[in-house]
């Protein structure tokens, strides 16, 4: 409960000194971020994003799979009726890390991390889930194919390595798809 009581203590804080009213849900820099939920790789602290900039998504490996399509269907339609629908203009990030704990999961319980990823066990090794360059390139892959996206999206993957605190272009900015 400590803890807790910490976490009140700093909200009260956060309320009385930082607190903007005026933020809207669209995110000022239209920008989305896919990223890990590992607490070492939080987009805010890493990009130094700054309040309101960009929506962050985060799941276990910050990967592409069936929740993060239904998510991205919601956001569209909030962002619709927020008054910017998602497409031109608007950034996607893939941000994947080094030393990812999702790998321990695809070594020590592959029959639940293939239900995450939404395929087959016998699938999981073309998903890279070892090596976050590769993964990374294949989740780009992944959004591009999907027809449900808007393909004026500029999609770019990043790895962000925990033991130098920097991020790496694996797939440089392009469009999801051509229109």
């Amino acid at each position: 409960m400590d803890f807790l009581q910490t976490l009140i203590e700093r909200n009260a804080a956060f309320a009385q000194n930082d607190f903007a009213a005026d933020l809207k849900i669209i995110p000022s820099q239209k920008t989305l971020i896919l990223g890990c939920v590992d607490p070492r790789v939080d987009p805010v602290d890493v990009l130094k994003l700054g309040p309101g900039e960009a929506a962050v998504i985060r799941n276990v490996g910050g990967r592409v799979n069936p929740a993060l399509f239904e998510t991205m269907a919601i956001l569209g339609t909030v962002s619709k009726l927020g008054g910017a629908a998602v497409g031109q203009g608007w950034n996607l990030i893939v941000l994947h890390h080094t030393d990812c704990g999702i790998s321990g999961c695809y070594h020590h319980a592959p029959e639940l991390l293939a239900k995450h990823m939404g395929v087959a066990t016998d699938e999981l090794a073309a998903l890279e889930i070892d090596d976050p360059y590769k993964a990374v390139a294949i989740d780009v892959a992944a959004l591009k194919a999907n027809p449900n996206l808007p393909g004026a999206f500029t999609v770019t993957g990043l790895v962000y390595d925990v033991t130098t605190g920097l991020i790496e272009t694996v797939v440089p900015a392009g469009l999801l798809r051509a229109e």
